[in-house]
């Protein structure tokens, strides 16, 4: 359901706007920009509300970040979530891997991923940022791990370890994003795939 919230303009008088519209719009231009590279400017412009109507909506920079992260999760990279319940490893693997390239070379998003990409080159000033993107990557490989540990007899081999498979499996989707951001097509990253799962441990 769309929200709308009833903020003050400069003369003192309610406006209303779409937060759900607004967020959709700050988090384009963090993909796109990244954390640092985004002004207050390129938000409210983006957004189309003044700066108290985004702090009062959503507070301020980073807070908003963090909200445009959580729309990403719940979003674009919903496919995450869905993959996990695959009822094999391997599928969930493929999964993965199918949705990521999708939402790399998907031409209405920008390019690249926001949670490996958007606070790469951040200063001191944004370490809480990239901080808590790291503990959102790490958040995503444990919940694989997990899946992995949860595997059902015959599904992976009895000396598999599921830290290194989960470790191995989101380095190839992180090199997936930066290969996309570089401008590799969906056939050169669905090409990267199939190598990759040439490698999958097989039981024996």
């Amino acid at each position: 359901m769309k929200i709308k919230r009833s903020v003050s303009s400069k003369r003192g008088r309610p406006r209303q706007f779409d937060v759900d519209q607004a967020l959709d719009r700050a988090l384009r231009v963090f993909w796109s920009k990244g954390y640092e590279g985004t002004s207050l400017e390129d938000l409210t412009r983006a957004m189309r509300i003044n700066r108290p109507s985004l702090y009062a909506a959503f507070g301020n920079k980073e807070a908003l970040f963090r909200k445009a992260l959580d729309r990403y999760a719940q979003g674009p990279a919903a496919y995450v979530r869905e993959a996990l319940e695959e009822p094999t490893a391997r599928g969930v693997v493929q999964r993965l891997f199918r949705g990521t390239i999708e939402l790399l070379t998907d031409r209405r998003h920008p390019r690249g991923c926001l949670i490996v990409q958007g606070a790469l080159s951040c200063g001191e000033e944004a370490e809480c940022v990239r901080k808590e993107l790291a503990g959102r990557r790490i958040t995503v490989e444990g919940a694989i791990r997990r899946r992995f540990q949860r595997a059902p007899k015959g599904d992976l081999p009895r000396n598999c370890d599921s830290a290194d498979l989960a470790r191995y499996v989101v380095t190839i989707i992180r090199g997936m994003c930066i290969e996309a951001a570089d401008g590799a097509t969906r056939a050169q990253l669905q090409r990267v795939a199939t190598m990759a799962l040439r490698a999958w441990p097989h039981s024996r």
